[in-house]
C-alpha cells in the first residue's frame, strides 16, 4: 500500500474546490448561489469525507509498517541556497490529520443547522472549508517555510472566522485583537525560523535536526496554542459562531503550536533549558488558564479557558519529554471538547429562541439553569464531556492527563503538585458551568410549567416579599457570596429590566443535524481513550498510541515507558481520580441550587453579618472573584503597558515631528515671510528716505566700531 503515501501530496487540495467556487458564484451568479446553498454545505462535506478515509488508510498504514515517508520537489535554487516544497506522513501527521477531518466534518454536519438561519451561512462554509485547507497543508508540510506559509494562512481564517459577525463591534474587536496577538507570535516564530536555517542551512526537518545535533556534540516555539502571556485572545475569540470554538479552539488551530513544537520536539530536547522553558511556560499556563475559567459567567469562555488550562498540560508535558502522553492528551481533549463547546452551541441555540435573551444573555450562566427536562440529550453529551474532561475514567481524558500527572511526579514535584492541584480545579469549574445550565428550577424568563406564557415579570428584590421566590435558582450561595453589593443589584436589574414581556416559548431540544455529532463524539469520549492504555499482558499489546509513535519516540531516543501492571496503575490513578471527585464535592457544595423559601432569605442575609471571620472569607473570595473576572489583570497590564505606551510614544513622536522637524523649516518660511511684509514697506520710492536710512546705519555701524575699538 506504499503507492498510498505516493498521492498524499493532494490531501490539502481536496477541501479547496468548495471555497474557490462558492467564491466565483456569488461574484458572477449570487442569486442562484444562494439558492443553492445546501449543495455547497453537501459538497464541503463529502470532499472532507473523502479526506478522512485517505486519513484512516494512512493511519492504519503507519500502524502497521511504522514507515516515515517524504516527498520533495525543488522549487528555487540559486548557489547555496535551495528551496523545497513537499509533504511528510509521520506518525504525528497522521494523527493530526485524524483529528482534523474527523472533527471537522461533525462540525460542518452541526453547522448546517446551526447557521441555517444566518445570512453569511455561504461565507460561512467558504471560511470553514479554506481553513480545512489550511490545517491540512499545514500537518502536512516537510519544512519550515512551508509550515510557516500554511500558518499564515491558518491566521487569516482564524481572522475571517472569529470576526464572522462584523457587524457587532464585540465581534470585530476581538478578531482584531487575535490578529495582532497571533501577529506578534508569528514575528517571533520567523526569527526562530531564520535563526534555526542561520545555524543549520536548511528548512528541512531531517537535515536541521541531523545537522544541529551534530553542531552540538561538536562545539531553541511561540506558537498558536494560547500558551501566556499570548493567550489573550482566546476568549475573545469566542465571540464567533459556536462550531468555529469547536473546531477551532478545541481541535486544530490551538492544537496547531502543540503539533510544531512536538515536531521540533527532536531539535530541542538536545537542549536541557529549552525543554524547561517549555515545561515552565506550559505550567503557567494550567495553572492560570484553570484559575481565570472559576467564576466566568460566559459559558463559551469558561471553556476558551479550559481549552487554555489543557493546552497546557500537552505543552507541560512535551517539556518534559513525555511526547506520548503530549499527544495522547491532544486525541483525547479535541475530541472531549469539541464535545463540550458543540454542547453549549445546542444550549445557546435553544436559548435564542426565547423572547428577551440577546446573545450576550444566551451564553450567560447564571440565567439559565433548568434545562435538564428540555435538553435532555444535550445534558446528557455535556455531563459526559464534563466527566471526561475532569478525569473521570474509562472517559477518554483520564488516561492521557493520569499519564501526565504521573510523568511530573519524576520530573519535578513542584509542577507535579501545580498539575495537580490544577486537575481539581478542572474538576471544580467544569461542574460549576454543568450545575450552572442543568440544574435548579426553570429561569423566571420562561414559561411557567402549566405551559401559558406569563404575563409578566416579576420585581425581584431580596426584601421583597417575592424575593427569593422569583429569582433564578442558580444563583446558589457561593454565587451570591462572591458578587459585591454592587454586581448583585446589576444583576437583579438586568432581570428586572424586562418587565412587562412576555414569553414566547420554553427552550427546546436542537435538531437532529446537530444532535447527530454530539451522540458521534459521545462515543469518540467513551472509547478513544482506550488505544492508549498502557497495558502489556501475556503478550496482548492494548498500547496501539505507542506501536503508531514508534518511529517518532525512536527518533527521540525515547525509552517511553508503555508497560505498567494492574497494581502500580491502580495505585497512581487513585490519587488523581481523588482530587477530581473532591473538585465536584466542592462544586455541589457551593452551587447547589437555593430553592425558593424564606429560610434562604435568611440564610443569605446571614452572610451579609459582619463579622472578623466573615471580613476574611469576604476578603479572600472577593480576591479570587476579582482575578478570574478581570482575567487575572493581564489584558489591563498589556492595556496600559503596550497600548497606552505606545499611544503615549506615538503622541510624542507626532508633537517632535510636527513641531520640530516641520516646525524647523515652517519657522524659516514664517520668519522670511513677515521680514519681506516688513521690508516691503520700508521702499517709499524717495531718494532722500534712502539716503537718511543709509547714513543712519553707517553711523550705528560707526558707533558699535568705535565702541569695540575703546573696550579692546
Amino acid at each position: 500500500m506504499e503507492h498510498i503515501y505516493q498521492y498524499a501530496w493532494i490531501i490539502p487540495f481536496i477541501p479547496l474546490p468548495v471555497p474557490l467556487l462558492i467564491g466565483v458564484g456569488l461574484l458572477l451568479f449570487p442569486t442562484a448561489t444562494k439558492n443553492l446553498r445546501r449543495i455547497w454545505a453537501f459538497s464541503s462535506i463529502s470532499l472532507l469525507n473523502i479526506v478522512m478515509i485517505f486519513s484512516i488508510k494512512l493511519s492504519l498504514q503507519q500502524i502497521n509498517s511504522n514507515l516515515i515517508y517524504q516527498y520533495v520537489w525543488s522549487w528555487t535554487i540559486n548557489n547555496d541556497f535551495s528551496l523545497e516544497f513537499g509533504y511528510l506522513i509521520d506518525p504525528l501527521t497522521s494523527i493530526m490529520l485524524m483529528l482534523i477531518t474527523t472533527v471537522a466534518i461533525l462540525v460542518l454536519i452541526y453547522s448546517d443547522n446551526y447557521m441555517s438561519h444566518d445570512q453569511g451561512y455561504l461565507r460561512f462554509f467558504a471560511y470553514m472549508s479554506f481553513f480545512n485547507t489550511s490545517m491540512l497543508g499545514l500537518v502536512t508540510s516537510s519544512n519550515l517555510i512551508q509550515i510557516y506559509i500554511f500558518w499564515e494562512l491558518v491566521g487569516m481564517c482564524s481572522y475571517l472566522l472569529i470576526g464572522f459577525w462584523f457587524t457587532r463591534p464585540i465581534a470585530a474587536n476581538a478578531c482584531q485583537k487575535a490578529f495582532v496577538t497571533n501577529r506578534v507570535g508569528d514575528f517571533g516564530l520567523l526569527l526562530g525560523i531564520l535563526g534555526l536555517y542561520w545555524i543549520t542551512g536548511s528548512f528541512e526537518f531531517g537535515d536541521l535536526f541531523e545537522i544541529f545535533n551534530s553542531l552540538i556534540k561538536n562545539n531553541g516555539a511561540v506558537a498558536k496554542s494560547a500558551q501566556f502571556p499570548l493567550h489573550v485572545w482566546l476568549p475573545d475569540a469566542m465571540e464567533g459562531p459556536t462550531p468555529i470554538s469547536a473546531l477551532i479552539h478545541a481541535a486544530t488551530m490551538v492544537a496547531a503550536g502543540i503539533f510544531l513544537v512536538a515536531r521540533l520536539l527532536p531539535l530541542f530536547t538536545v537542549i536541557h533549558y529549552i525543554m524547561y522553558v517549555i515545561s515552565f511556560i506550559g505550567i503557567i499556563t494550567v495553572l492560570l488558564g484553570a484559575t481565570l475559567a472559576l467564576a466566568q459567567k460566559d459559558i463559551k469562555r469558561s471553556l476558551a479557558y479550559s481549552t487554555m488550562s489543557q493546552l497546557g498540560y500537552m505543552m507541560l508535558a512535551l517539556g518534559m519529554g513525555s511526547y506520548r502522553a503530549a499527544l495522547f492528551h491532544l486525541i483525547t481533549h479535541a475530541y472531549s471538547k469539541a464535545l463540550l463547546f458543540l454542547g453549549s452551541g445546542s444550549i445557546i441555540h435553544s436559548m435564542e429562541t426565547i423572547v428577551g435573551y440577546s446573545p450576550e444573555k444566551s451564553q450567560n450562566m447564571v440565567l439559565m439553569g433548568g434545562l435538564t427536562r428540555h435538553v435532555p440529550i444535550t445534558k446528557t453529551a455535556f455531563l459526559i464531556g464534563t466527566l471526561s474532561l475532569c478525569g473521570i475514567p474509562p472517559l477518554a481524558c483520564f488516561w492521557s492527563k493520569d499519564e501526565i500527572l504521573n510523568d511530573s511526579w519524576l520530573y519535578s514535584p513542584i509542577f507535579a503538585i501545580i498539575a495537580y492541584f490544577t486537575a481539581g480545579l478542572t474538576a471544580f469549574y467544569m461542574f460549576r458551568i454543568y450545575l450552572l445550565t442543568f440544574e435548579g428550577h426553570l429561569n423566571v424568563y420562561l414559561k411557567n410549567y402549566n405551559g401559558k406564557k406569563s404575563s409578566s415579570f416579576y420585581s425581584i428584590s431580596l426584601w421583597g416579599k417575592e424575593g427569593l421566590q422569583t429569582i433564578n435558582q442558580n444563583f446558589c450561595l457561593f454565587t451570591l457570596l462572591i458578587m459585591n453589593s454592587k454586581e448583585r443589584a446589576s444583576s437583579f436589574i438586568t432581570i428586572t429590566d424586562f418587565q412587562n414581556k412576555n414569553i414566547s416559548s420554553y427552550p427546546h431540544e436542537s435538531d437532529n443535524t446537530m444532535l447527530f455529532p454530539l451522540i458521534i463524539l459521545i462515543l469518540f469520549t467513551f472509547f478513544i481513550g482506550f488505544i492508549g492504555i498502557p497495558f502489556n499482558q501475556e503478550g496482548i499489546d492494548l498500547d496501539i498510541l505507542t506501536k503508531w509513535l514508534t518511529p517518532s519516540i525512536n527518533l527521540l531516543h525515547s525509552n517511553s515507558k508503555n508497560s505498567l501492571d494492574w497494581y502500580e496503575f491502580v495505585i497512581n490513578a487513585t490519587f488523581s481520580i481523588s482530587i477530581a471527585y473532591f473538585g465536584i464535592f466542592i462544586a455541589f457544595l457551593l452551587y447547589k441550587p437555593i430553592y425558593s423559601s424564606f429560610k434562604n432569605l435568611d440564610l443569605i442575609n446571614s452572610f451579609d453579618k459582619r463579622g472578623s471571620k466573615r471580613i476574611l472569607w469576604d476578603k479572600i473570595i472577593n480576591i479570587i472573584y476579582n482575578w478570574s473576572s478581570n482575567r487575572g489583570y493581564i489584558d489591563a497590564f498589556y492595556a496600559t503597558s503596550l497600548i497606552k505606551g505606545v499611544r503615549g510614544l506615538s503622541e510624542i513622536v507626532y508633537f517632535f515631528d510636527r513641531r520640530i522637524i516641520d516646525g524647523i523649516p515652517n519657522g524659516f518660511g514664517v520668519t522670511s515671510f513677515f521680514v519681506g511684509e516688513g521690508i516691503k514697506y520700508v521702499g517709499g520710492g524717495r531718494i532722500s528716505s534712502y539716503l537718511f536710512l543709509y547714513l543712519f546705519y553707517v553711523s550705528i555701524f560707526l558707533l558699535i566700531y568705535s565702541i569695540y575699538n575703546f573696550v579692546s
